[in-house]
């Protein structure tokens, strides 16, 4: 089994950045295993944020949700870990970030993802 450990987040004022980190572990998990990034806010459906998806010789693409793109940005700093670094946040950015993998996925679905971290709070004061 694959397993997904998150740390960072916290609280910030508006304008201010944060980083959350992942790393995954598992006898299962391999490189080329997508990670990627969703939050979700009460009532609201889990949203994707960002995601590295494994393109050829330990490369990978970033893929984000178009409105992030140039504050969010998601990193894969290792074969089995990801950092998502957030700049300029606002109330909006606040929510529940989660972690997520797939063993081969482009998708930003979350039904294309079987593994999910426990979860991190990120609140952005304005």
């Amino acid at each position: 089994q694959v397993q997904l450990t998150q740390s960072g987040g916290g609280f910030v004022q508006a304008g201010g950045s944060l980083k959350l980190s992942c790393t995954a572990s598992g006898r299962t998990f391999t490189s080329t295993y997508t990670l990627a990034w969703f939050r979700q806010t009460p009532g609201k459906e889990r949203e994707f944020v960002a995601s590295t998806v494994y393109s050829r010789d330990n490369l990978y693409n970033a893929h984000y949700h178009d409105p992030l793109w140039g504050r969010f940005t998601i990193s894969r700093t290792s074969g089995s870990s990801i950092e998502l670094h957030m700049k300029n946040l606002s109330a909006n950015d606040t929510a529940v970030y989660f972690c997520a993998a797939a063993a081969s996925t482009t998708g930003r679905s979350v039904d294309h993802y079987t593994v999910w971290g426990q979860g991190t709070q990120v609140t952005v004061s304005s």
